[in-house]
């Protein structure tokens, strides 16, 4: 007798080249309309709306309404962390050529609202280096150090511990293999560096740009040995 969460069904949900467009898509932590999504998944609003309800239905996303408008989000960060790992599965059986879009994804992108790639592993390792983080089993933890080092850099602790979303959290880079950080904790040092203008969004995919003077404070904020 089978035991344990049913993983064909969300794997089915997944598997669909459309609906793995939509999801995708979605993975910049931007909520976008159905006319959005069908163009991203490459099919008719029709065919896309018939998709977006078993996503939602299934609970991999969640429908915001702004006055007569339907946006469509991930329902949560750990929809994002699954895609993630399977995107770094999905990148062992790729055969392509890597170009130079996917360099830019590797150096720096964006996982759902948290900073990912090279750059997102560095800052974790320079964070766990140094004693701010306690890369524990379930979570990381942020160390007193951690909270003070954080706060100097211009984060609202006291805010994001109101919140009910867990402070830090680890997830899998798909293309470095290591960890990043995500959580409340991510969110926030991502947009505090996009507050001091060391890096942008890229329009045409989930990469993020660091200028060169972003650069030098981001190697200088998390230094790795």
């Amino acid at each position: 007798m089978k035991e344990g969460p049913d993983i064909s069904r969300v794997a089915t949900l997944i598997g669909d080249p459309a609906r793995a467009n939509i999801l995708t898509a979605l993975m910049t932590g931007v909520a976008l309309t159905a006319t959005e999504l069908a163009v991203e998944a490459g099919v008719t609003p029709q065919t896309a709306s018939g998709h977006l309800a078993k996503l939602v239905d299934g609970g991999l996303l969640q429908v915001r309404k702004q006055g007569r408008h339907k946006y469509f989000a991930l329902a949560h960060g750990d929809v994002a962390v699954a895609l993630e790992s399977l995107m770094g599965l999905a990148s062992d059986m790729r055969r392509t050529r890597t170009g130079p879009k996917d360099l830019a994804l590797r150096r720096a992108r964006v996982c759902y609202n948290h900073l990912a790639g090279q750059m997102g592993v560095k800052m974790f390792a320079s964070l766990t280096q140094r004693g701010f983080l306690r890369d524990d089993v379930d979570a990381p933890v942020l160390t007193d150090t951690g909270r003070a080092f954080v706060t100097e850099f211009g984060v609202d602790l006291a805010a994001l511990d109101a919140m009910r979303a867990p402070l830090c959290r680890s997830c899998l880079d798909w293309s470095e293999r290591r960890t990043h950080l995500a959580g409340s904790l991510g969110r926030a040092m991502l947009a505090r560096m996009e507050e001091r203008r060391w890096v942008q969004r890229d329009n045409q995919s989930r990469a993020l740009i660091f200028n060169a003077q972003g650069t030098t404070a981001f190697e200088g904020a998390f230094p790795v040995e």
